[in-house]
């Protein structure tokens, strides 16, 4: 006869058994679901030895890719191992304003194509993204969007904060307390109603994998607390977002700060992508090289009179889309200042400066084919007008780290050299 031990042990070992063969029967019928694949295996299989902790994780992670991965008509896989999907334009995650479809979209009065240097991008080329090289296209009526696998998730610091850049309270531009350094140009002394100019492509080197390397326009409203409303674009090096050490082309908004609000690219309700030639998160082909040929990219942000939304364009002519003028409290109205330059994380590994790099990893004294540049500074203002950058302050919050000299002429405008090495024997 049965112990009264061995008649509860049993009970209970089947049910144990029950509820870990359960998860894997879950994840085997998603399996052709966008971001399904090894990682999911892998963290099923995960789940299935832990299953208390790692189990919950499992299941949020499935549950935030059924979020951001939208169904679509065609799917593109690039060379550089991105996943690009076709979503039908009223899927993206903030479709919004179908009234807009083939209404004029209301450019800056005196917009025309940016004038390029000596050995950079040529006028009227269309930026060219990996994913291009494929020679697939997503068809009218999509738009191409960057699949979130589960790797991407997998190597987040934050599943909540997943696509978010950290809390920085406090935190100015010219501040290094939260570990975000810069080397910008910054004009404030006006109403701002959109920003212009041609930045060139590199790849610089991250010290650390949750460290990142960018250079982007910001439209700045607000003050520098709680109510801080940004819209921001450029290009990107982020291992911890995308994996890789290619840069990317983003963009990313906030209302409060970086607090609760806001996020890169595609990763919350936000921007409204309408051309279905480019992927937010992509990356950026081909880069710069040092004492070689560059490539440059042209970027204009700008707030149009009629409908009051913030439109972003890229390259020549492009027309990405747009961030729509409810989300924002202050930019609803004009942005008191616009920024030009770099930024990057500094974690201090090991206790010492980071070794990542800003724009090509050279100080701004190396000059032409060596250095990163912002060429062609434009704002526009009240009246709708594409002007000069006039005023335009220069700040380097460590200039042994990283630095930035400015200058004008008649082929570039107003213009600046900005970046540097990181670590270094004057940024130990």
């Amino acid at each position: 006869m049965a112990s009264r031990g061995s008649f509860y042990f049993v009970p209970l070992l089947l049910l144990l058994i029950l509820l870990l063969a359960s998860p894997p029967t879950a994840a085997a019928s998603d399996s052709s679901k966008p971001g399904s694949g090894d990682a999911g295996n892998a963290t099923a299989a995960a789940a299935r030895l832990r299953p208390g902790k790692e189990l919950l994780k499992y299941k949020r992670i499935r549950a935030l890719l059924r979020k951001l991965n939208k169904p679509s008509l065609k799917t593109i896989k690039s060379p550089d191992g991105d996943i690009i999907d076709c979503v039908p334009s009223h899927l993206q995650p903030a479709f919004d304003h179908p009234k807009l479809k083939g209404q004029k979209i209301l450019r800056p009065k005196n917009y025309n194509f940016t004038v390029t240097g000596s050995g950079s991008s040529r006028g009227g080329e269309v930026v060219v993204q990996a994913w291009h090289a494929t020679g697939e296209a997503c068809p009218e009526g999509t738009v191409p969007i960057r699949r979130t696998i589960e790797e991407d998730l997998l190597r987040a610091s934050s599943l909540r904060r997943y696509g978010r850049k950290l809390v920085r309270r406090g935190a100015r531009r010219d501040s290094t307390s939260s570990g975000h350094e810069h080397a910008v140009g910054y004009v404030n002394s006006e109403q701002y109603y959109g920003a212009k100019a041609s930045v060139n492509v590199w790849s610089p080197r991250i010290g650390d994998p949750s460290e990142f390397s960018l250079s982007q326009i910001w439209v700045i409203s607000g003050s520098f607390g709680n109510d801080l409303n940004t819209i921001e674009a450029g290009w990107q090096v982020s291992p911890e977002l995308y994996g890789d050490s290619n840069p990317r082309f983003f963009t990313y908004w906030t209302t409060d700060a970086y607090q609760e609000t806001g996020c890169y690219n595609h990763n919350c309700r936000g921007f409204v992508q309408t051309t279905n030639k480019v992927a937010i998160g992509a990356a950026i082909t081909p880069e710069s090289v040092y004492n070689g040929r560059q490539f440059d990219i042209t970027l204009m942000l700008w707030k149009d009179p009629k409908h009051g939304h913030w439109w972003l364009e890229l390259g020549s002519g492009l027309v990405v889309g747009y961030w729509p003028s409810y989300l924002f409290t202050h930019l609803a109205r004009h942005a008191n200042m616009v920024q030009f330059g770099g930024e990057v994380v500094n974690t201090r590994p090991s206790g010492s400066h980071t070794a990542t790099q800003m724009g090509s990893g050279h100080f701004p004294s190396e000059g032409f084919d060596r250095a990163a540049y912002f060429r062609n500074l434009q704002v526009v203002d009240w009246d709708n007008n594409l002007i000069p950058a006039s005023s335009l302050k220069l700040l380097a919050d460590h200039p042994g780290c990283y630095d930035i000299q400015g200058g004008s002429n008649s082929y570039w405008g107003s213009y600046f050299y900005y970046g540097g090495p990181g670590r270094n024997v004057k940024c130990p």
